[in-house]
């Protein structure tokens, strides 16, 4: 080879380990992002989850070509024969093998004991410099842990023989081992061994139902070698190998498939592919696993909706007691001012115009003070009292003290309810779910009555100004208008004086006329302006009584709106060990499945260069 070629060539392998090295750190980090969520996911074995981790080392390692199947199928013995040494592995009619025996190369024979479940066998064997050949425990040995070791080992091969007899070939613990080897990914040779008690046509039969059934029972058309590890140990026998006996002990086919078909490109790319096969395998659990927990959680997640309009039912409940407690205050108000306009009727009616001349006189003069000592009480106060004008009042603080044990009854009522629900939805729960959830669903010890007890201070400046203030501003009105009538009427009287006295001296009979009619009607207007006067006062007042009512009621609506919030949140807190429960699992389950889908499409992304890895390309494409 010339040194063009080997520059060529050693390029070519350069890029190759490159390309390896660059997939093997996506997948590194692809397993280093999914093991934690993986970890978190209920119902995922902690065994598939061990060997994800493995998964993580594997590429670290030589390629291993795994033996397995039930004991004394001749599996050392097939080792044996590849290394050429009859006695390199212990062989017998009793399981000899309780642990994994790897062979890899070395300068010299020699064994290093574990003590636990590999053992590990150096030999300077040529094969041993391009694989690692691993001997199991056999399947459906008589001692249950060999079969539990060779299992747990299973998904670490790059590589896997299933080693039978020629004359137990496709039992039905073959079928469902291959079928295990199936579900984990990996492609599966068939080697039968002590073919040598067979003749040819046996052999050919053998093969075929082998084939016919590894086809109609698992759709595999898997390779089948059918091979006698006896006649290869044969061909040692002298020394040097007999090639003709070697060939004839079907042995070659072993040996040549790590010779041509496991080149350098192949076994960068099986070594590979196996964690890669590891982590789909899982993550193929895992999300079947999620899938089954969102499907479980989906009715819980009703129950969370149901949680949510029972809250919301109830809370307009109690927003509807608070409105018509509202209402009913407002009536009251409605009372007041129904019951003022009466008053005010009656201190402003016609009737009592002389008496309200004569009233209004006296403020005129002065002596109203005087005599309003003397009396104690103003003429609007006692209209009021006399017909209880403010009497509602007194109801308006009955109702105002009814509604903090109002919402109080319907609280406890709809907590009560809260709990015996929740309980029972509790007690549904998978007992995994159960487990997690933090807290008791209790009805609270205590209740918080602040916000309706505040009520009584905060309405007493209104009804102050209902009693007190509005009364002082209706007896001054009041006053004002007394003090008008009788200016009106004593500026008509001076005219009526004034008028009686210059009559005689006015030359025109149908003016003079017109003079007496026209006073004394302007007298009687005046009077006739008295119970329009008591009107727009009225009017005044009750504005201002409307002014106070909606003061009132957005007073209460605030403080109902407070501690209807309160009781909500005592709702959501004796409730939320279930809702907790399930809005945290609902958010764990989506991110466990964005995780898993995030992974997927990795996967598929190193997968799809994983095959490319040593082709030859043409603009990109593997030829």
């Amino acid at each position: 080879m010339g040194s063009a070629e080997r520059l060529t060539e050693e390029t070519a392998d350069e890029k190759l380990l490159q390309a390896y090295r660059a997939i093997q750190q996506r997948q590194h980090g692809l397993i280093h992002d999914l093991l934690p969520a993986l970890r978190k996911i209920d119902a995922l074995d902690e065994a598939h989850i061990d060997q994800v981790r493995d998964a993580m080392f594997h590429t670290d390692h030589p390629y291993l070509m795994a033996l397995v199947g039930p004991f004394n199928t001749g599996k050392s013995s097939i080792i044996n024969a590849l290394m050429g040494s009859e006695t390199l592995l212990k062989t017998g009619v009793t399981p000899t093998t309780d642990s994994i025996q790897i062979l890899r190369w070395g300068e010299a024979a020699e064994r290093m004991e574990s003590g636990r479940e590999v053992d590990t066998v150096f030999y300077p064997s040529p094969l041993l410099r391009k694989v690692s050949l691993v001997d199991t425990p056999g399947l459906e040995s008589v001692f249950r842990s060999h079969e539990r070791t060779t299992r747990r080992f299973l998904h670490r091969a790059d590589a896997v023989l299933l080693v039978m007899i020629a004359t137990q070939a496709m039992t039905a613990s073959s079928l469902e081992t291959m079928q295990m080897f199936k579900d984990y990914g990996k492609k599966v040779i068939i080697v039968v061994n002590q073919c040598d008690l067979l003749n040819a046509q046996e052999r050919a039969e053998v093969k075929a139902f082998i084939g016919g059934q590894s086809q109609s029972k698992l759709g595999l058309q898997p390779d089948i070698w059918m091979i006698s590890a006896k006649q290869g140990l044969w061909a040692y026998d002298g020394g040097a190998r007999d090639e003709q006996a070697w060939r004839a002990s079907g042995m070659d086919q072993i040996e040549s498939h790590i010779h041509q078909q496991l080149g350098d490109a192949a076994r960068l790319r099986q070594k590979l592919q196996t964690p890669l096969q590891i982590v789909q395998n899982v993550h193929s659990r895992a999300l079947q696993a999620v899938k089954r927990n969102q499907s479980a959680l989906s009715h819980y997640q009703g129950i969370g909706e149901n949680i949510e309009g029972q809250l919301a039912a109830q809370r307009r409940e109690q927003e509807q007691t608070a409105h018509e407690l509202n209402q009913e205050l407002a009536a009251q108000f409605q009372v007041i001012a129904a019951r003022s306009q009466d008053a005010l009727r009656d201190i402003f009616r016609l009737s009592r115009g002389l008496r309200s001349f004569f009233g209004g006189l006296v403020q005129f003069i002065g002596l109203a003070r005087v005599f309003g000592r003397m009396r104690g009480t103003s003429h609007v106060e006692k209209a009021f009292a006399a017909h209880d004008v403010f009497e509602p009042c007194q109801e308006i603080g009955r109702l105002v003290d009814k509604l903090g044990p109002r919402l109080e009854g319907q609280d406890m009522q709809d907590i009560d309810h809260l709990v015996k629900y929740g309980r029972g939805e509790a007690a549904k729960l998978p007992p995994d779910l159960q487990q997690k959830i933090i807290g008791d669903i209790q009805a609270p010890v205590s209740y918080v009555r602040q916000h309706t007890q505040e009520l009584g201070g905060l309405l007493a400046p209104i009804e102050q100004a209902i009693k007190t203030l509005e009364l002082q501003r209706l007896e001054e009105r009041f006053r004002n208008s007394l003090l008008y009538l009788a200016s009106w009427q004593l500026i008509i009287l001076v005219l009526l004086v004034a008028f009686a006295r210059f009559s005689p001296l006015m030359e025109d009979d149908i003016l003079r006329l017109l003079v007496m009619i026209v006073l004394p009607l302007t007298a009687i207007l005046g009077l006739l302006m008295l119970p329009m006067r008591g009107r727009m006062l009225h009017a005044q007042f009750a504005n201002r009584l409307d002014i106070l009512s909606r003061q009132c009621q957005d007073t209460v609506a605030a403080a109902a709106a407070k501690q209807i919030d309160y009781g909500i949140q005592l709702r959501k807190d004796t409730i939320a060990p279930l809702t907790r429960l399930i809005e945290a699992q609902t958010l764990i389950y989506n991110e466990q499945l964005e995780k898993l889908r995030a992974g997927e499409q990795a996967m598929t992304s190193i997968e799809s260069d994983l095959n490319a890895l040593g082709k030859r390309t043409f603009l990109g494409v593997p030829l």
